[in-house]
């Protein structure tokens, strides 16, 4: 089956000056989704039915279903030449649901662990180089009132980043350590080899912490949680001023961040043996 490129597909056509028609690109867009809206309403269909539903001649319905097929969301049956939706769609909506059960299971979590430890107390997700907070709770001592939730923090400098850093695959660890890392306060790491032995530290102990490596002033601490396969899937952090949260007292309040973080990865469905 001839197949055709995601920018072949959803560029559109092209000026005389060579820049793509922003226009027929969002058209393109939207008639892909469409295309998914379709199969999932029918089970499957062919070309031929896509491009009526769509309206569209049969030449483009098949250009956008060979640029699905390529990225994992359909696929076709050989039995029948029609297509249905392909698992590339479910890695989608599993991912999203696993975000939407950690924020869900975790929000209870949140609120006891700020509530005891009276600090801030965040959840955060990997997305792609960036720790992204997805749950926040504030204890009665917390003095900010910034909402992280929904922001993005460098994985390099941040507790939760360090965390999700240290247990990221290969290819993500490797991608941040061989670039500039970039400095925001005077204790930033921004020594690859000194960050590499750091994120080897925090598997090890099982903890994460900084001490105004984001913001001076800030202090955190943070350790894993894990999904029903064992996987870090997020890191639960406690920050506050670093005039309460000394380091000395670190180790005492990690002990109550992982069980936090482990009360969750339960939640999630991970079981452990040795804990």
């Amino acid at each position: 089956m001839p197949s055709a490129t995601y920018a072949e597909a959803m560029s559109g056509p092209r000026g005389a000056n060579g820049e793509r028609n922003s226009v027929a690109a969002v058209q393109s867009v939207d008639r892909a989704l469409s295309v998914l809206e379709i199969l999932a309403a029918h089970g499957e269909a062919g070309v031929t039915e896509v491009a009526a539903e769509l309206g569209v001649h049969k030449s483009t319905a098949f250009r956008l279903v060979a640029v699905l097929e390529s990225r994992g969301f359909v696929e076709q049956l050989a039995d029948r030449g029609k297509y249905r939706l392909g698992f590339g769609v479910v890695r989608l909506a599993g991912a999203a649901a696993a975000q939407l059960d950690i924020a869900r299971e975790g929000r209870r979590i949140c609120e006891a662990l700020a509530a005891d430890l009276e600090e801030t107390v965040n959840i955060a997700i990997l997305d792609t180089d960036r720790a992204v907070n997805v749950n926040q709770a504030r204890g009665p001592a917390a003095l900010s009132t910034h909402n992280w939730v929904g922001q993005g923090t460098p994985l390099h400098a941040t507790s939760s980043g360090k965390v999700l850093l240290a247990h990221a695959p290969d290819a993500v660890r490797k991608g941040v350590l061989s670039r500039d890392l970039q400095r925001f306060t005077p204790a930033t790491i921004t020594d690859p080899e000194v960050l590499r032995q750091d994120l080897d530290r925090i598997v090890e102990q099982g903890w994460a912490c900084t001490v105004e490596e984001y913001e001076v002033g800030l202090s955190a601490v943070a350790a894993p949680v894990r999904d029903a396969d064992g996987d870090v899937v997020a890191a639960l952090s406690v920050s506050g001023p670093s005039f309460r949260m000394a380091s000395e007292d670190f180790p005492k309040l990690a002990r109550r961040v992982v069980t936090g973080a482990d009360e969750l990865s339960r939640r999630l469905g991970f079981f452990s043996q040795s804990r």
